[in-house]
């Protein structure tokens, strides 16, 4: 059966004038129909080029170096214009970080849900289904006299108004508060269950991961390094950088704990590694680390890029054994 959804080996660069980044670097993922999946990694990992890659929404100095991405088995690189304009508007929803920025500031709501819509359903009870109060007065304001959750809530009534089969949510809660976050990803969830649409969700966040997705994809320098059952893969992480950002990721700590910051900075690649990226970050590198790329392979029920992880998965050592 074919994937909803597939990387092959797919490699992109950002090129402009005297600089060159690497954004993704040979990634195999595929999203099956009527799941949810999380791609998680610090900024410049490659979560976001590789979610907008799904409906070729990547800025002009995006070049594809190799590998494809398919959605139905057809190449996102391959369709013409119109074929994106139909795959966007009737197979895709997208939900972004700042719903004013999604909005149109100077066009009432109801018009905009409308024109999602196209003509499909009735504004007020899609607007209702997203759990809107009085979607009658929301349908007649303008953008700027919602709250920033209320508008969020419009972004996703206007993502899932034809009913696609996948919706991409990239950071749907950063510019939220923390008490309307959860309220907004349940409603989604909610949404994306009744509909069996696929979600894919591009976030830092991996508590809100935790709860709402089944799979999760763990991002570094433009590749997927642990990969696997969201459960299995957070509380038993495999690779070194998964490790890394639990501890780092703050509110799952214990009482007196701290969150761990990542030493160093995210590696930005302008070539294909030849090594492993996260070495230079790694408490438990090795030579081998700084020479060998390590390939993806399947270890305890999930896919990891690394050289060692199955005596991390077996034992977890101390900073100091590893550097011993």
């Amino acid at each position: 059966m074919t994937a909803l959804i597939e990387a092959r080996g797919l490699t992109l660069a950002y090129d402009s004038p005297g600089h060159r980044a690497l954004a993704l670097d040979g990634v195999d993922l595929t999203i099956e129909r009527d799941e949810s999946l999380a791609i998680v990694g610090e900024s410049g990992s490659g979560k976001t080029t590789l979610g907008m890659a799904i409906g070729r929404l990547l800025p002009g100095e995006a070049r594809r170096e190799a590998g494809d991405l398919l959605v139905e088995g057809r190449s996102v690189f391959d369709m013409t214009a119109a074929d994106l304009r139909a795959l966007r508007r009737d197979k895709l929803g997208f939900v972004f970080q700042n719903p004013m920025a999604s909005l149109d500031p100077t066009m009432r709501v109801g018009k905009q849900v409308a024109l999602a819509l196209g003509g499909r359903g009735d504004v007020a009870e899609l607007l209702a289904r997203v759990e809107l109060p009085n979607p009658e007065r929301v349908a007649r304001s303008f953008p700027h006299q919602l709250s920033g959750g209320m508008a969020q809530r419009v972004v996703v009534a206007m993502a899932i108004a034809r009913a696609p089969f996948a919706v991409i949510a990239d950071e749907p809660t950063a510019s939220l508060d923390a008490s309307v976050r959860h309220r907004v990803m349940d409603t989604l969830g909610r949404l994306r269950a009744e509909t069996r649409a696929s979600l894919v969700i591009l976030s830092h966040d991996l508590r809100m991961v935790a709860r709402h997705a089944e799979r999760v994809a763990v991002m570094y320098a433009g590749r997927p390094v642990e990969l696997g059952p969201v459960a299995q893969v957070l509380n038993e992480p495999a690779h070194p950088y998964t490790r890394a950002l639990m501890r780092a990721g703050a509110g799952g700590e214990r009482p007196g704990e701290r969150p761990e910051p990542i030493p160093g900075s995210p590696t930005t690649l302008s070539a294909r590694g030849a090594s492993c990226a996260f070495a230079p970050r790694c408490a438990m590198r090795r030579p081998v680390c700084a020479i060998v790329r390590p390939e993806s392979r399947s270890i305890a029920g999930r896919q990891v890029a690394c050289h060692f992880a199955e005596a991390i998965l077996a034992e977890e050592p101390t900073v100091e054994e590893t550097n011993s």
